[in-house]
């Protein structure tokens, strides 16, 4: 059963890789996958870090845009949900993201960005 909770009480490793993620800090954030993780993001799924990081690398970079954590669910210990407010100049302008996370021995073996 999840249950909505304080975006403060995230985990720190995800707040962590969250932070990177939006700084554009390529090594930083794929030093939290683990090797055989898998990132799903606009349909598409890489799998492994050398794929992790060539989406990384890419992902977003030809809009401009804010991001605000605006929400969270703890669905267990190993999996939690940040969603994120993105306004910009990308399709549409607006749109809130479900950043949903699948954790293994403190990193993260699954993430899943949806509307």
């Amino acid at each position: 059963m999840s249950e909505a909770i304080d975006t403060r009480k995230l985990p720190e490793m995800i707040n962590d890789y969250l932070a990177a993620h939006q700084a554009r800090d390529l090594d930083l954030a794929l030093a939290y996958y683990t090797e055989d993780a898998i990132a799903v993001d606009e349909g598409h799924t890489y799998r492994g870090k050398r794929e992790i990081r060539d989406w990384l690398a890419r992902a977003g970079g030809e809009y401009t845009y804010t991001m605000k954590l605006v929400a969270a669910q703890r669905i267990d210990d190993d999996h939690y949900v940040a969603v994120h407010h993105l306004e910009g100049d990308f399709p549409g302008g607006v749109v809130d993201l479900r950043f949903r996370f699948s954790l293994r021995d403190g990193h993260i073996a699954e993430l899943v960005i949806e509307p």
